[in-house]
């Protein structure tokens, strides 16, 4: 019995996050942005640009710690350093830089947006926005949603740069490895790099959505608000894993040679 009740509330969540992402949509078409583009701006600014050392201090070192561990392995078994630059900047593409850049989001901006709105929940903020005949999609998803999605993709970009300079950089340094051919880029096609932007964009909308519900959801006091920003967080990056999982297969049997 519980394991259905289970069931059918992980569904009826599964439905209300749908609804929200098509509520979402909707009031982005009528003009969201436009009316409000001060908010949007501000948010741009807090999930982006305060974001950036996060990012970077966390891809430069698992790119250092990935190159490192790799070339360990691949100095013991065959001596050959020729293929790991290549590999490692094909594997950045298609998955590394998407989906770790998309749990450290997931982690500190799905976090933020829960919080945010959770606390205008249990002030009961939200009620008096329904009172003023103000839409709270409108006037809290809507900003974050885009400004995370754009966010998304930028900082991932950024990232996999960081990632791969600071491999490249324990390769030379370390193994003596010349950058020209650490940093051969033949193996990557069009494919690969389509197969990167669509797991940004997915983890784009994936993460705001879930940290929102979860905000909207928020009941009880400051207690509440620490539950939803858990919530958020397990549910935004339970979503970037699934995402990939689901991407990596539709790219391999539909994009990939």
């Amino acid at each position: 019995m519980g394991l259905l009740l289970s069931r059918q509330h992980q569904r009826s969540a599964l439905l209300r996050a749908f609804a929200l992402l098509s509520q979402t949509f909707l009031w982005l078409g009528r003009g969201s942005l436009r009316r409000r583009r001060q908010q949007f701006i501000e948010q741009l600014f807090e999930m982006g640009n305060r974001s950036v050392l996060f990012i970077t201090v966390t891809l430069g070192t698992l790119g250092m710690i990935s190159v490192f561990q790799v070339l360990i392995q691949v100095d013991r078994i065959l001596p050959e350093y020729s293929v790991v630059g290549p590999a490692f900047l094909l594997t950045m593409v298609r998955e590394f830089a998407p989906t770790i850049a998309g749990l450290m989001i997931a982690t500190r901006v799905g976090s933020g947006i829960a919080a945010e709105i959770g606390s205008m929940v249990v002030t009961e903020q939200v009620d008096a926005l329904r009172m003023c005949n103000a839409e709270p999609v409108d006037y809290l998803v809507a900003p974050r949603f885009a400004a995370c999605l754009i966010q998304t993709v930028l900082l991932t970009m950024y990232g996999g740069v960081v990632s791969v300079v600071a491999g490249g950089l324990v390769a030379n340094l370390v193994w003596g490895i010349p950058y020209e051919v650490f940093f051969r880029v033949d193996n990557i096609t069009y494919s690969d790099f389509l197969a990167g932007f669509l797991k940004c964009v997915a983890y784009g909308i994936a993460i705001p959505i879930a940290a929102a519900q979860a905000g909207l959801e928020t009941e009880g006091g400051s207690e509440g608000v620490g539950t939803a920003t858990t919530r958020a967080v397990v549910n935004a990056s339970f979503c970037v894993v699934v995402l990939d999982f689901i991407l990596s297969g539709f790219a391999f049997f539909f994009l990939f040679d």
